[in-house]
């Protein structure tokens, strides 16, 4: 579950002066163990002047074409995107986990369903794999793109996503948003709630979209959440991911956070350790302290590598989010934003 497999780079390419993307090679017997759902996301491993570093990539192929391919756009002190952008060549062997993530789009072709997606810099890459999947599997669903960049230069996938529109020229909508230079037939500034409304309520009046994408910082998420369900749009249908973790919030209840401790057990990969851990720590800092294999990438609370099913006791986490209301309720957790609280806890990581 948490392992990683050695692939080499197969191709690089340069998309933007900050962003290039990456493809793998797959070798046959590991073909299955690559198959993903658009949307999902992998994560990278490799060492770094003497560091383990972990990074997770969204997958911007779709699931038919055959491609395992990320972009990795590099931004101020990033160990991982710098390298990425600087050092690292075709045939260089990184290790890859499998593919993951909850942030997925399924195509059904005998349903006729319309998508909106929002996107914002380098939010545009899991959400590409979405539209190439909903274009070419759902032959009649409509696909509309509202897609936020500095400048030109700065877009990354821009010609890709030109020809799309293109050859889906009669399915496929962009509109783009350019916050520091005023192109023809885009939008001046950034993805606002005047935005949202005037693609929604004007342009694309006509369609009734049956479900939104969202990728992209989290101001840009929660202004595009408000407006559509201050236009009554059904929150269920609005699906997003954050590319950048927020600063951790405070536990709303510190007093539950004690000095104390408590004997956790983890369940992880079919083995069973039992250890005692304070409760200020994280499970997850825990079970990586006590040496086990634990998955884990971003420790932010923005990707789900960490998630567990609590068994017996109960924890509270620092923040989340991912995990909706009822899968909370159902005893999932964050790892990496998860304290214990009771005096045992037991984590399975295996039963997610």
């Amino acid at each position: 579950m948490s392992g990683f497999h050695k692939l080499s780079i197969k191709d690089i390419s340069r998309e933007t002066s900050q962003a290039i993307s990456i493809s793998f090679d797959v070798p046959d017997h590991l073909k299955d163990t690559f198959i993903f759902k658009a949307g999902q996301y992998i994560t990278l491993k490799t060492i770094i002047d003497g560091h383990e570093i972990r990074r997770d990539y969204s997958l911007c192929s779709s699931p038919k074409s055959g491609e395992l391919k990320v972009a990795v756009k590099e931004v101020k002190d990033g160990t991982f995107s710098s390298y990425a952008n600087n050092n690292l060549k075709v045939g260089t062997v990184l290790e890859v986990s499998a593919p993951k993530g909850r942030f997925t789009f399924t195509p059904n072709d005998s349903i006729t369903k319309n998508i909106a997606a929002f996107a914002a810099g380098s939010g545009i890459t899991p959400i590409l794999s979405i539209i190439k999947c909903a274009l070419e599997e759902e032959v009649n669903s409509k696909v509309i793109l509202v897609y936020g960049n500095k400048t030109t230069k700065d877009t990354i996938f821009l010609n890709e996503l030109l020809e799309l529109q293109h050859k889906y020229s009669e399915r496929f909508s962009i509109q783009f948003v350019f916050s520091q230079k005023d192109e023809d037939d885009s939008i001046f500034g950034r993805i606002e709630k005047s935005t949202v409304n005037y693609v929604m309520k004007n342009k694309h009046k006509h369609i009734e979209v049956n479900a939104f994408y969202l990728c992209g910082p989290e101001a840009m998420i929660h202004t595009v959440k408000d407006v559509l369900t201050a236009n009554n749009i059904d929150k269920d249908t609005i699906h997003f991911e954050l590319f950048k973790a927020a600063k951790p919030t405070e536990i709303e209840d510190e007093a539950t956070l004690t000095t104390g401790n408590t004997k956790i057990t983890v369940i992880v990969d079919d083995e069973t350790s039992t250890f005692e851990m304070p409760q200020k720590q994280t499970v997850l800092e825990a079970a990586l302290d006590n040496d086990l294999d634990a998955p884990y990438s971003c420790q932010g609370g923005i990707c789900s590598s960490c998630l567990a099913r609590v068994k017996e006791g109960k924890t509270t986490m620092r923040q989340n989010n991912i995990l909706t209301e009822s899968e909370v309720a159902e005893g999932l957790i964050l790892t990496c934003q998860a304290h214990p609280t009771t005096p045992t806890l037991t984590v399975d990581y295996d039963d997610v």
